[in-house]
């Protein structure tokens, strides 16, 4: 049975710059409202925003690599632990995936690879098993422990046949297979849902003004409006797919200009259903900022990674200060973070991807070191799952904080010590009050019944 369940307490789950608390368990250990308090953060159930689709990871190749090369009952152990609440489990809904490689496969490829000089406008042959060979087997086994997850699917490059340079890196999609490519990526949903697999959502470009990774490609929103429109959005609808949701932009906060023009093209809005955003530049305002001109659309935050140049407290704060928080805070439904495992080197990847990415796990050989991004989703993904409503809380910029109303009756308030003392602090919420103390850099979610406020153990 799920333990975060205790009906009349508030319950915390605690993490630590330091690592001396990781998810630590609180039952019942708050004072009253007499209690000194710094500061107050004010919860309002019945003001709502945005309802959420889930939290999660990117299942890479190398990380399905990685995750099915344990041994069949510690593979068990650890899916369970990820996809499930069971026991400590965390909870995970949401995976993205790659169409063709990543720059996290161990290999560059595509399901449509030709040799040089030959084309395959027709797809003949097309193969969901040209590369990657472990994500369709690990997907498999996780929708027999999760059958609800919910996942996005984002090409990182067409086939090189495709493209202008003939190259997997960089160059851009030939206007002549345009129509080719929409059916590329239409083949891969459908032979996904063959295996049993269903793509829920769908990008047409991972990150289309990065020119450096392995794989790459280039799309200019005019392009990528043309795509859509004209390409793209059609020929999901035609094959019968127009329950798969087409996000546009993918990539950062500082192009606010790229979803806009995308949108602003009559043949392609029609087709888009949100918006897709990453934060190595920007801020997440933008995302409020596109939404409050769209505000039919969703916003997702589809990727972040951790360097391996930080360190677990500081990447922990700016992780929950401006992935979480901020992105929530400023509309999205959902938010994933870039990897969930890597070996003890940051890989596989391909021969110009990333060496410097740190994965939500570290699987080397049989043992599974937890990083700090696998505590960042935790601390949502275990207490907020789809279905949730973000609720009013009280701004506090010492203590970014957002909150939830769950579907099994429950508020889910998580808050950020950003200060460097610790801080005494008041939850509000209904007409009743609870203090706690935070450490500095300490990271909590509050968990309470919602039925009755704020019950005091």
């Amino acid at each position: 049975m799920d333990d975060t369940r205790a009906a009349g307490t508030v319950e915390a789950w605690t993490t630590h710059g330091d690592r001396s608390r990781l998810l630590d368990h609180r039952r019942g250990l708050f004072d009253d409202a007499d209690r000194p308090a710094a500061a107050a953060i004010e919860v309002r159930t019945a003001e709502r925003h945005q309802v959420m689709d889930g939290f999660g990871f990117a299942l890479t190749g190398g990380s399905a690599e990685l995750i099915r090369g344990l041994a069949p009952d510690t593979r068990k152990a650890l899916l369970v632990e990820l996809f499930t609440t069971l026991r400590s489990g965390i909870g995970v809904s949401f995976l993205r995936i790659g169409i063709g490689a990543t720059d996290l496969s161990r290999a560059v490829f595509s399901c449509d690879d030709c040799p040089p000089g030959e084309t395959d406008p027709e797809l003949t042959r097309f193969s969901l098993d040209a590369g990657d060979p472990d994500i369709v087997p690990v997907l498999q086994e996780i929708l027999a422990i999760r059958p609800g997850l919910r996942i996005l699917a984002t090409p990182w490059s067409a086939p090189p046949w495709m493209k202008t340079n003939g190259s997997f890196v960089a160059g851009s999609l030939k206007p002549e297979f345009y129509r080719a490519y929409a059916g590329y990526l239409v083949a891969f949903i459908e032979a996904m849902r063959a295996r049993g697999i269903r793509v829920a959502a769908l990008t047409p470009q991972n990150e289309p003004l990065n020119v450096k990774n392995e794989p790459s490609m280039t799309m200019t929103a005019a392009e990528q409006a043309a795509f859509i429109g004209d390409h793209l959005g059609p020929a999901l609808r035609d094959a019968g797919f127009g329950d798969v949701a087409l996000l546009c932009h993918d990539h950062n906060c500082d192009r606010l200009d790229y979803p806009l023009t995308v949108l602003a093209d009559a043949r392609a809005r029609k087709f888009v259903s949100g918006v897709a955003w990453h934060l190595y530049a920007g801020s997440p305002e933008a995302l409020a900022m596109v939404a409050a001109q769209h505000p039919d659309l969703t916003m997702y935050l589809t990727e972040q990674w951790v360097g391996d140049d930080g360190a677990f407290g500081a990447d922990l704060a700016w992780h929950v200060r401006n992935v979480l928080v901020g992105a929530i805070r400023n509309g999205a439904r959902a938010v994933l973070e870039w990897n969930l495992a890597g070996d003890p080197d940051h890989g596989p990847h391909t021969p110009r991807g990333s060496a410097h990415c740190v994965g939500a796990l570290t699987i080397d050989g049989g043992a599974i070191v937890r990083n700090v991004s696998y505590y960042v989703i935790a601390h949502l993904s275990r207490f907020v799952p789809p279905g949730s409503v973000r609720v009013f809380s009280t701004a506090v910029e010492a203590l970014p904080n957002v909150a939830f109303a769950t579907p099994d009756g429950r508020v889910a308030l998580l808050v950020l010590n950003d200060g460097a003392a610790a801080t005494t602090f008041a939850i509000r919420c209904n007409g009743r009050s609870v203090t706690d103390t935070l450490a500095a850099g300490a990271v909590a979610t509050y968990v309470w019944p919602a039925a009755d406020g704020l019950p005091v153990a």
